[in-house]
């Protein structure tokens, strides 16, 4: 993917900025950089900077689970940030964004400030390339007082607590934001690949989606026909009874690491419980062998009373050689689900 030409603009020293990465924040730090030039300010506050960086990490870390790097300094912030300023996983951006710019703890204003040490002028390298021999604080000394005069065309200006968008680049940033947007995910995207190999869906992780998807289709048309046919269903956790006015539907392997709603990983359970689970995983021993029996029975009933259900065709990611009843085989669907749950748990969703 590449960014839109510009006869007048050093574009390439823009897409540079990502080459060499070792960490996410100047990926952070541009997405930073071009929402709030959408927002029509151009001489920005280094804190709300920073603060937004915090708030645009917070679901990919808190809720996602995807690890940016054992090093990396923002996932460490948003985990510090966290846990010292007692928020919520699903705190929202616009809030979290006030939160941590208005801040009264000591914490919290030196893990912000911290970003100040490397991330404004490093970003600005490819405008600034290093002399030989000289030492990092005369480089980043250099390259703050040369950007206050737009040198080489950069970015931005540095100062001590604010950075002022160079004027020749905000019409190019606000024509272009969506794919300069669109660009920084798709290179942060390539990074967390790198480090979270077996973790699926990279991509959809790294913003909080407007919502998730309803599993109307699902109870309806699969797991209520279910009921119609046993009556009851004993909840896998809570082992009491489920009727078809009386369950929730639930992600066996947590929505949160999978980004999916496929009918293989969903199962009846209690309302209570499931109010009070979270993202938690199942443990194998206790619960895989009750999941299996249900979504056994649950497919071989669908197959019998409606065997054109779309929903019966998700299965074929589990078995693609052979869907039939007779191919519902228990020992390749733990094969399956296993590996996802151990690789989930290792990316830090903890079980029941």
């Amino acid at each position: 993917m590449h960014l839109p030409h510009s006869q007048n603009l050093p574009v390439p020293k823009l897409a540079a900025s990502f080459a060499n990465t070792s960490a996410t924040y100047k990926f952070y730090w541009l997405l930073s950089i071009i929402e709030f030039v959408e927002e029509e300010q151009t001489t920005i506050q280094k804190k709300q900077l920073f603060a937004r960086m915090i708030s645009n990490a917070w679901y990919t870390v808190n809720y996602f689970h995807v690890s940016f790097g054992k090093q990396d300094v923002i996932q460490q912030a948003v985990q510090t940030i966290r846990e010292q300023e007692k928020l919520t996983i699903d705190c929202k951006k616009t809030t979290l964004q006030t939160i941590l710019e208005n801040s009264h703890l000591k914490s919290t204003q030196q893990t912000l400030a911290h970003f100040n040490k490397n991330v404004p002028h490093w970003f600005l390298s490819p405008w600034f390339s290093k002399a030989k021999g000289e030492n990092d604080t005369t480089f980043r000394n250099r390259i703050y007082s040369q950007s206050q005069n737009f040198e080489n065309d950069c970015l931005y200006a540095l100062h001590e607590d604010q950075i002022t968008i160079n004027p020749i680049w905000v019409e190019y940033i606000k024509a272009n934001a969506k794919i300069i947007k669109d660009f920084i995910y798709w290179n942060l995207t390539l990074f967390l690949q790198v480090r979270n190999p077996s973790v699926p869906d990279i991509a959809n992780k790294l913003i909080k989606p407007p919502f998730r998807g309803a599993l109307t289709n699902q109870r309806k048309n699969y797991w209520d026909i279910v009921f119609k046919e046993v009556g009851t269903i004993e909840c896998i956790f809570t082992q009491m009874p489920l009727a078809i006015d009386k369950y929730a539907l639930d992600h066996f392997i947590p929505h949160a690491f999978v980004s999916h709603n496929l009918i293989w990983n969903l199962v009846p359970i209690n309302k209570n419980f499931n109010a009070t689970k979270s993202d938690k995983l199942p443990i194998m021993e206790t619960h895989f062998d009750s999941f299996f029996k249900i979504q056994k029975t649950a497919f071989e009933i669908i197959s019998h009373y409606s065997p054109k259900n779309k929903l019966l065709e998700e299965y074929i990611s589990l078995f693609p050689d052979d869907s039939s009843t007779s191919g519902f085989n228990y020992n390749r669907f733990k094969e399956n689900i296993q590996p996802l749950i151990t690789i989930a748990h290792n990316n830090g969703f903890g079980y029941l």
